[in-house]
């Protein structure tokens, strides 16, 4: 027998528990079907609050936010256990899910348990017996670590993204192989514990998207915290025996022996087991769904969102995707577009973000600008929390001094940046905080300075190096 629905939604991460809930606000019968019993996905179980929760833990018991502070050492004085490290992590998971739960009873998503594939393309079966029929179906199965045939992940001291916070022991040495956004994180976490870290990767510098300037901040702080980087080289033999350490054999002809190995070779997306031929859809390259400006894939009333479509593959854009998709296809026009400009937040120590274009990106374009700075340690507050490096980059056009890009580094970077966002997405830009009048002592008040320094530079008053 199959159960009629409005919208079907395949996946419970954050994206389709969002996807979801905006079609029950709406009014319509939505089934929400995830294969694993709990709701969550990686964002929330495994990965995003995991790892962001594990950090603000290290940040805790390592005492790296203290050692600035005079006449302060909260520093590590006793052995810790990985149980010590996980525990918040599991509390945060746990309260997470019950209020996403509580979210989907609210708005009467009815939950499925088992794994979903395509009859037809309205027809969803849930294994083993159940058929499931939509109007409109959401795919937001999300994305799995790759995992690359040279590396024995059976083994107990190889670990992929997702394994790596159910390590029983905290490792002495650690090699990360990779150091996209979540290698760094990641070595900068087990770096703030005492840990001996390597980092791993074919390329020549730290996470390239990011302006140049900001990237070499975190890598300059990832090195003085003992991060060893290992650059333009690949692994090419893992060799992992059952007691001792790791043997790694790099491109070059060099090993190196650690405890244990993190593996972050990127992600795909979760489509493979879907039967997606059968709603007449072909996956592309790591599994990727291929949509339109509004998330509906080339079967118009399939829709898909977050991980399993690709860039910018974050939880924050992947529920909006899903929001947005939703919008559209229960025919409400509370949003029919993506947020043309995007943040993108990395948790590494010292965190950043940005929004916006970057110097080198606005070189290639041509577009003549303007930077300007203000460094935490010339803030008050800045003073106060004890960050040494922490910076507030903004990027305004030349011409018309509309703001362009905000880069920050340091601490509370994945809040401050909201508020150059916010004044990008209204066509502000120097003005707006020229005029405005912000708390002190804040962080905030950076853009203030920021901005000062921009109008000089543009006004002739001090040397302006972007010319």
């Amino acid at each position: 027998m199959t159960k009629d629905f409005d919208v079907v939604v395949i996946g419970g991460g954050p994206a389709g528990i969002c996807g979801a809930n905006t079609a029950g606000i709406f009014g319509k019968r939505v089934a929400l079907v995830e294969k694993l019993h709990e709701v969550g996905g990686a964002g929330i179980n495994t990965g995003t609050i995991p790892s962001k929760t594990l950090r603000e833990t290290a940040l805790a018991l390592s005492g790296v936010r203290s050692r600035k502070l005079f006449g302060v050492d909260l520093s590590l004085r006793r052995e810790a256990t990985v149980a010590d490290f996980m525990r918040h992590k599991e509390t945060v998971a746990a309260h997470e899910r019950r209020w996403r739960e509580e979210q989907m009873r609210t708005y009467n998503v009815e939950r499925f348990h088992g794994a979903a594939s395509f009859v037809d393309p309205n027809t969803i079966r849930v294994a083993p017996d159940k058929l499931l029929r939509g109007e409109r179906i959401l795919i937001a199965t999300g994305s799995s670590p790759i995992r690359p045939a040279e590396f024995p992940f059976e083994h107990p001291r190889v670990h992929d993204s997702d394994e790596i916070l159910e390590i029983g022991i905290l490792p002495k040495t650690l090699t990360v192989v990779g150091a996209g956004v979540i290698g760094a994180e990641y070595a900068c976490t087990f770096a703030a514990l005492g840990v001996e870290v390597h980092l791993i990767d074919g390329r020549d510098s730290l996470l390239a998207f990011l302006d140049r300037e900001i990237s070499e901040n975190i890598e300059q702080a990832m090195t003085a915290a003992g991060v060893h980087f290992i650059w333009k080289e690949k692994v090419t033999r893992c060799e992992a025996p059952p007691s001792g350490d790791v043997t790694l054999t790099l491109t070059s002809g060099a090993t190196l022996a650690v405890n244990d190995v993190l593996v972050a070779a990127g992600r795909q997306s979760n489509t493979a087991d879907l039967s997606l031929a059968a709603a007449g859809l072909t996956p592309g390259k790591r599994g990727l769904i291929k949509v339109d400006a509004q998330c509906r894939t080339e079967i118009p009333h399939i829709f898909a969102a977050g991980d399993v479509i690709g860039a910018p593959a974050l939880a924050a854009t992947g529920m909006e995707q899903a929001r947005m998709a939703m919008c559209v296809a229960c025919e409400r026009d509370y949003k029919d577009v993506v947020a043309p400009i995007l943040p993108t937040g990395i948790y590494t120590i010292p965190e950043a973000s940005m929004a916006g274009e970057t110097e080198e990106s606005l070189r290639v374009k041509g577009i003549a600008y303007v930077v300007g700075r203000a460094r935490y340690m010339d803030n008050p507050r800045g003073q106060i929390v004890g960050d040494e490096n922490g910076l507030l980059k903004l990027i305004f056009g030349r011409d018309d001094m509309r703001l362009l890009g905000v880069h920050v580094v340091g601490e509370q970077a994945t809040e401050l940046v909201h508020i150059g966002l916010i004044a990008m997405m209204s066509g502000s830009g120097a003005e707006l905080f020229n005029r405005t009048c912000f708390n002190y002592p804040t962080l905030g008040d950076l853009y203030k300075y920021a901005t000062y320094e921009a109008i000089l530079k543009r006004d002739g008053v001090v040397a302006d190096e972007s010319k």
